[in-house]
């Protein structure tokens, strides 16, 4: 039985309320990153030194959040990054945060090490995305691709930021892996949350055992651009890349014909000590002039972020973290409130510094703002 969500109030307060339900291992899977979580802290704080500059005595009551990403009318500027734990965070966590996203009208992002199949995702509904890896067999990558586009999926994602297997030596104190496999720590660990335990890992097998990964490519070290250059001969739709942090990625990324650009950091998860990704941001929105789509995420942690966001060039933003702390706290109703915090954040801060529209968000909104 889900507690009440009547008392979070914020982000923080759901990702405290996931911390006591999931067990240790699964907790810090999610919410932390490479090595000493330096990048994590950095992508929170500086969003945080962009100083807001508000203009006054405009009439909130003409007020919208909603924006067009892709050809596509959303109710805000805002995805859900994929995600791969879901699943683990609660039953049919991915179902879960999928309609959810469609309720709160934005895209949802299914993960390729997902443990929902892209067929059962697709009858979710809404805007959906699919993130890929690559396969060193190349030739699996482009069926899986396949499935993505036969199963009507709108757009897809090719994360380029993980060519090695990532430092995490807090999964071993844990006795966490992933794919997720049973060990004298992690059960030990899971003992000691039995609501998660019934209500996640008991449902599973009451109605027919734990589900496998759907796709799990190990690392492809040996990934270019010429990658991306035939995925977009094969895949007819919108085509992103995600974990761009320099210009002149940006510019190989609008050279192989993608349609946007995703300034991301993985979340703090793979390379630790990176640049914030919203300091990132105003170089890489001047480099591509408009070519491609430009989104942000890591980092995004309140409603004033996705202005910050905006005022620095992004047409929207992604956000993975808040989403899983939402579906940890209460399923399905858990991420929708964690959306509607959001949304009402990010209309607050709107009204407060005078903006009525997402697309009137510029520059100006921030110090030294030089999108």
């Amino acid at each position: 039985m889900m507690r009440s969500l009547d008392r979070l109030y914020n982000i923080d307060d759901f990702r405290k309320r996931a911390a006591e339900f999931l067990p240790k291992g699964i907790f810090e899977f999610i919410d932390r990153g490479a090595e000493d979580d330096e990048a994590i802290r950095n992508n929170v704080a500086a969003f945080r030194r962009l100083r807001l500059r508000p203009n006054v005595a405009v009439d909130a009551s003409l007020l919208s959040t909603a924006t067009t990403l892709f050809g596509v009318r959303l109710d805000l500027p805002l995805a859900i990054a994929p995600t791969g734990a879901a699943g683990l965070v609660s039953y049919g966590g991915e179902l879960a945060l999928a309609r959810a996203a469609a309720e709160a009208n934005i895209p949802f992002t299914l993960a390729t090490r997902s443990m929902s199949s892209i067929e059962d995702m697709a009858k979710a509904g809404g805007v959906l995305w699919f993130q890929q890896y690559l396969w060193r067999e190349r030739e699996r990558s482009f069926e899986l691709i396949d499935r993505v586009g036969a199963a009507g999926i709108q757009a897809l994602i090719v994360t380029l930021d993980v060519p090695v297997q990532p430092i995490r030596e807090f999964n071993k104190r844990n006795g966490f892996t992933f794919p997720f496999r049973r060990s004298l720590r992690s059960l030990a660990d899971m003992g000691m949350h039995p609501r998660w335990l019934l209500s996640v890992i008991g449902r599973y097998y009451a109605n027919g055992g734990m589900p496998s990964y759907e796709s799990h490519p190990g690392i492809a070290d040996n990934v270019t651009w010429a990658d991306i250059r035939e995925i977009r001969k094969r895949w007819p739709k919108t085509l992103m890349v995600k974990g761009v942090l320099r210009p002149e990625d940006a510019l190989q990324a609008v050279a192989c014909g993608c349609d946007g650009v995703v300034v991301s950091s993985h979340g703090g998860r793979t390379l630790d000590g990176t640049i914030a990704t919203i300091d990132a941001l105003p170089d890489i929105v001047a480099a591509v002039r408009g070519k491609a789509t430009v989104i942000v995420d890591s980092g995004v942690r309140r409603g004033s972020d996705i202005v910050r966001a905006l005022a620095l060039g992004a047409s929207a933003v992604m956000s993975g973290r808040p989403a899983l702390y939402g579906l940890a706290a209460g399923g399905q109703a858990g991420v929708g409130k964690v959306l509607a915090t959001f949304k009402q954040e990010l209309a607050t801060t709107m009204a407060q510094v005078g903006r009525q529209r997402v697309e009137q968000i510029g520059a100006d909104v921030v110090a030294g703002g030089t999108a």
